[in-house]
């Protein structure tokens, strides 16, 4: 990328000539924003940074670079961007949280480093619902952007959002040169996604059988659980506006309906089975320690009381509106669960016998799995 590819405004908030760089650009998220990206006649060059990149040709005007955010150098790809995407992020291993904590929250200050050390204009971060403060179980209370970010402490995962909420503050405070803008997801699925999502949040005990519809008889599901979920493709959307809009500041995205218990168990056409919260997690913690499953019982408590987004903002400022509505998204990844599907990266491989044995040999939730390492 040359540094003489500066952006250029019109009069419609996209930009012309730009060069995007995008950390975690083999997951979920940051594979569907590559491909959303390379079809953008307005974008020049796409550059994507992943531990491992695909082996394979990948679209016009996309090239990887092997780079770890903890610990590889980022200014030199850095240089010349327009605007940095910033998706990496581990959620593995859950039983070694400085692993994670070096990836995530180390990790996510290197890139805020490196784009002020090498001018880069714009940044756009990955930050989650997860980075919200908890509310009460049942609070179904629409929440904006003006929401505290300090999510709940004792998880890993939403204490590592908080941690860079408040860095990017400084950030910004620091660099208000730069256009910062954070986007604040709600569970994102989709049919590729299927099989890296399985591993990271449900473990090589769980067999793809399980998503099959009338398998089940009842659904076991916690009372007052509740979430907002919507499909990669528009989340890749959501981000795509926020790197080629002229905007600043952060942004809800999620799709309707809320899923409950109710809806859930329709799509895998069953019955659910209200249990008590406290039960659920017992048999969570029991799971995670006995290292059957990677998904501590701190997460299970932030999912209890994440907070209902408002999503008025992304659709004012950015005219962001989903395609897909929450039930057609976690349809689709059930619909890849039962296939074990997968896409063409690491992180996005699609189920196997070799895969789950070396789930286990990683200790499931001990060690870095490679494997399965990125939320976008």
């Amino acid at each position: 990328m040359r540094a003489d590819c500066r952006v250029t405004t019109r009069e419609n908030g996209y930009a012309e000539r730009m060069n995007i760089v995008v950390t975690g650009a083999t997951g979920n998220v940051g594979t569907a924003l590559v491909e959303r990206l390379a079809g953008d006649p307005e974008v020049r060059a796409v550059l994507g940074l992943a531990r491992r990149p695909p082996s394979d040709r990948p679209p016009a005007r996309v090239r990887y670079d092997s780079r770890d955010v903890a610990t590889d150098d980022l200014v030199t790809p850095l240089r010349g961007a327009d605007v940095v995407v910033h998706l990496a992020w581990h959620f593995q291993p859950t039983h070694a949280p400085e692993h994670t904590w070096a990836a995530n929250a180390i990790g996510s200050v290197r890139v805020f480093e490196a784009c002020a050390d090498a001018r880069v204009p714009a940044l756009v971060h990955a930050s989650s619902v997860g980075a919200y403060t908890p509310v009460a179980i049942g609070d179904d209370t629409l929440r904006d952007e003006s929401w505290p970010t300090h999510s709940s402490p004792t998880s890993g995962y939403g204490r590592e959002k908080a941690y860079v909420e408040r860095a990017l503050d400084a950030f910004e405070a620091q660099h208000p040169e730069v256009r910062v803008v954070r986007m604040r997801p709600a569970f994102i699925f989709a049919r590729r996604a299927a099989s890296e999502q399985r591993r990271i949040f449900a473990g090589p005990f769980v067999p793809n059988r399980f998503a099959e519809q009338g398998l089940l008889p009842l659904l076991p599901w916690p009372r007052g659980l509740r979430f907002q979920a919507l499909h990669a493709a528009d989340a890749a959307e959501a981000f795509h506006l926020a790197v080629t809009k002229d905007v600043r500041g952060a942004f809800n995205v999620a799709a309707a309906p809320v899923i409950d218990g109710a809806t859930f168990a329709e799509l895998l056409g069953t019955t659910a089975r209200t249990i008590p919260t406290a039960a659920a997690r017992a048999a969570i913690a029991v799971a995670w320690h006995a290292r059957l499953t990677p998904t501590e019982p701190a997460l299970f408590d932030l999912a209890m009381r994440v907070p209902l987004l408002d999503t008025t903002r992304a659709e004012t400022l950015l005219g962001w509106h989903p395609r897909r509505s929450a039930r057609e998204a976690i349809n689709d990844l059930l619909h890849g669960v039962r296939a074990g599907a997968g896409g063409r990266t690491i992180p996005l491989a699609p189920d196997s016998l070799r895969g789950r044995i070396r789930e286990l040999a990683t200790g499931v939730g001990a060690k870095d799995d490679r494997s399965a390492d990125q939320l976008s």
